[in-house]
């Protein structure tokens, strides 16, 4: 847990960039404001976590998972939040499987690259093995012919 009272508070950026998404804009917010509502912010994800881990001791698993923070929110008397969470959710799961999917493809076509750089080397080195044997070939003779 935080040593300091103010290591539980969300980055300022953060905070007065919520704040600005949030109202119109000609709205200025004075730096007492942004304070509280930074502490009161910090205070929700503090319920809301304890709240969510709650459910996921109920369930004897130590990880949180966002099934468990949706009930939270329900228990906290917020389910007006959950479409909006749960939009944001998918959203988030569709990003993720879009970056991995992306990587995927990305491994694929190095792994075909370099498959057509070895195929095209082990070419190179095969002709080249022939070009040395057809050389042994050519020097086993004359060596033949001198021994002879």
């Amino acid at each position: 847990m935080a040593e300091r009272p103010e290591d539980l508070n969300l980055p300022n950026a953060v905070i007065t960039r919520i704040i600005k998404e949030a109202l119109p804009d000609g709205v200025n917010v004075s730096k007492e404001a942004r304070r509280a509502i930074s502490q009161a912010a910090s205070v929700f994800v503090l319920y809301a976590t304890s709240c969510a881990n709650n459910f996921a001791m109920k369930a004897k698993r130590k990880t949180l998972n966002a099934g468990d923070v949706m009930a939270a929110m329900e228990e906290m008397e917020f389910e007006r939040f959950l479409p909006p969470l749960r939009e944001a959710l998918e959203a988030y799961k569709k990003g993720q499987k879009g970056k991995k999917e992306a990587s995927e493809q990305k491994r694929k076509d190095k792994e075909k690259k370099n498959g057509t750089e070895e195929n095209d080397k082990s070419r190179e080195d095969d002709d080249e093995e022939e070009h040395m044997e057809e050389e042994d070939g050519e020097n086993d003779g004359e060596e033949e012919d001198v021994e002879n």
